[in-house]
């Protein structure tokens, strides 16, 4: 399936993996909204804005634009669906990339930080494929990819050597979002709707991962690169209705990815 003509929102897309995501969409000829919340550089640790990256897209002959999208705020959420239908006049993709994730444990974590994980990583998701479903809809199908980590995978039965991948509490959220996509799958399947996870099993040092160990005067700013997950996304948008409920790993796909330019 071709990606041209189609129209994807891709959050946290103003540097790491989304923006690797919203650049490979772009590629394959998606008309791309690039969201986040970050407009302007407040820290060096943190390089890109959504206008870095549309503009980076659209220099590369491509098609993107910027949009402010905080996914702690449904109002935000449903008027950045709005604002992408209203320019674009349908919507096809939704990849929901933004997340944060909160160290420590039960005893240490701030409620506050809590309650922020829950709104970002998990409530703002679903509350995004709830305004999108509509237009997916009634644009004869569509696609979406919630954005995972291995960190969702079941320990099983201690005793434990370790605190695992992503500690307490990102693990929790994502397996919980893993859990609702594979749930909404099964509900959309007959509108020609896939809904997939896509995750990886290695950790990609972006601005956002390494953050917390990011030395705010004098940062580290050689990034790994997420091609891969880029490539990985466009992969999966261009497979058939049939291809749903999928958790895509890293090890499980990369030998599938075409050489994309």
């Amino acid at each position: 399936m071709t990606l041209d003509g189609r129209v994807a929102i891709v959050t946290g897309a103003s540097r790491g993996i989304g923006e690797y995501i919203a650049k490979h969409l772009a590629r394959g000829g998606a008309q791309v909204v690039v969201a986040a919340r970050s407009e302007e550089v407040s820290d060096p640790r943190l390089p890109g804005t959504i206008h870095s990256v549309a503009q980076a897209i659209t220099d590369a002959g491509h098609k993107a634009v910027p949009l402010r999208i905080d996914m702690r705020d449904p109002e935000s959420i449903r008027a950045g669906v709005a604002a992408t239908v209203e320019q674009f006049g349908r919507l096809d993709i939704i990849v929901n990339n933004a997340a944060i994730l909160v160290p420590g444990d039960l005893e240490t974590v701030l409620e506050r930080h809590i309650e922020l994980m829950w709104q970002i990583d998990l409530r703002g998701p679903v509350l995004l494929c709830k305004a999108a479903l509509p237009h997916l809809r009634a644009a004869g199908g569509g696609d979406i990819i919630n954005i995972s980590s291995a960190a969702a995978i079941f320990p099983g039965p201690g005793p434990y050597t370790d605190a695992g991948i992503g500690g307490l509490f990102y693990g929790m959220v994502k397996a919980g979002l893993e859990r609702f996509t594979q749930g909404l799958a099964m509900n959309v399947q007959e509108h020609q709707i896939k809904a997939n996870v896509l995750s990886l099993k290695y950790r990609i040092r972006t601005p956002g991962n390494i953050f917390a160990q990011n030395d705010p005067a004098n940062p580290r700013l050689d990034f790994d690169d997420a091609e891969w997950m880029g490539r990985a996304a466009r992969y999966i948008c261009e497979q058939p209705p049939s291809y749903t409920g999928h958790i895509v790993f890293d090890d499980g796909i990369r030998d599938r990815l075409q050489p994309y330019v």
